[in-house]
């Protein structure tokens, strides 16, 4: 995944941004977190000057704020901030990942970019333990965590604080992505966020 390239437009755009950043990590994102979850995170793809200046998912612009805060709340994450890859940060029972790995233009990756992306989406869910319950943030991840697994989109509609019970037997719950323009509008509020979790907490294994 590392030297992929597989789009050409999120490939030029990334050579740019290496160009004009050269400090920036400027490469497709890993996940991060526990190797044998209990919860998946699935974000939509790395922030310009967020994951992809870091090399983290969610760290380094204003969408990882209440993520990290809350993650710490549950007991997910060793702290509530996360600065950079390098900042001693350690989640426990948690994972994070994107459904693009690159950072695209004004972060909009095109329909093509997300199907030709969802291979590494579909090894991760391969390799997580059967138990893991899966969280995506918006719709976007939403779609590509169920074209991951083969399922068909309209049996399970996206809706903020849905929680799916997949053929496999895990969840898939749904939240409003806790981007800066859906919590400064106050669509997704702490208070929402939180009770998401909760109800992750209740379904399944608590950290």
């Amino acid at each position: 995944m590392a030297s992929c390239t597989a789009c050409p437009r999120l490939a030029t755009f990334l050579a740019e941004s290496r160009a004009r950043y050269p400090g920036y990590f400027c490469r497709p994102v890993p996940a991060f977190g526990d190797e044998q979850p209990r919860l998946l995170i699935v974000g939509l793809a790395p922030g310009l000057h967020g994951a992809n200046r870091s090399g983290r998912p969610f760290t380094g612009d204003h969408a990882g704020v209440l993520l990290y805060e809350t993650l710490h709340a549950f007991g997910y994450a060793s702290r509530p901030v996360s600065i950079a890859a390098d900042d001693g940060l350690v989640l426990s029972g948690c994972r994070i990942s994107n459904a693009v790995k690159c950072v695209p233009p004004e972060n909009k990756p095109e329909t093509g970019e997300i199907k030709r992306c969802n291979a590494y989406l579909q090894d991760e869910l391969a390799a997580l333990p059967e138990s893991t319950a899966l969280l995506a943030l918006g719709g976007v991840a939403h779609k590509a965590v169920l074209m991951a697994l083969g399922l068909k989109q309209s049996a399970y509609p996206f809706r903020h604080a849905a929680s799916h019970s997949l053929p496999d037997g895990r969840r898939l719950h749904d939240s409003y992505h806790c981007s800066r323009y859906n919590t400064q509008t106050r669509r997704l509020t702490p208070e929402m966020f939180r009770a998401v979790f909760q109800q992750i907490q209740e379904e399944g294994p608590s950290p």
